[in-house]
């Protein structure tokens, strides 16, 4: 299984980023996909999922209204559109695949990307 996380950059704040995953090796449209992040210093989070089929999305509190995760099961890739972005948003933004239930919890995920990385100056 491959997740190749890309489209971060640096971006001033109030500015937008749409970060891509293409998925290889597993069958995408049966996997929940999740985008987590990590700040220097701090513990990975949880940002945003989507289950397999598109009609279920759950996010972290702090990007409601501002981020929106989608798929393509075609293409076997999820995105995650970042609008209104804050300094505090900088981090590695990494996505991640599981084949159960839509979780927040990074543990339940075995599959992960490489990361990409998200700067927001000020």
């Amino acid at each position: 299984v491959q997740l190749q996380a890309s489209g971060g950059g640096l971006v001033q704040a109030g500015g937008s980023l749409r970060l891509s995953c293409a998925a290889s090796g597993l069958t995408f449209s049966s996997y929940t996909m999740a985008w987590f992040r990590q700040a220097p210093g701090k513990e990975r989070e949880f940002v945003a999922a989507i289950r397999w089929s598109g009609d279920n999305t759950y996010y972290a509190n702090f990007v409601k209204g501002r981020f929106t995760i989608s798929r393509d099961n075609a293409k076997s890739t999820v995105y995650l559109q970042m609008n209104s972005l804050k300094p505090e948003d900088t981090a590695v933004y990494y996505c991640a695949a599981e084949s159960a239930w839509l979780t927040t919890n990074s543990h339940d995920y075995p599959y992960w990307g490489q990361g990409t990385q998200v700067t927001v100056s000020s």
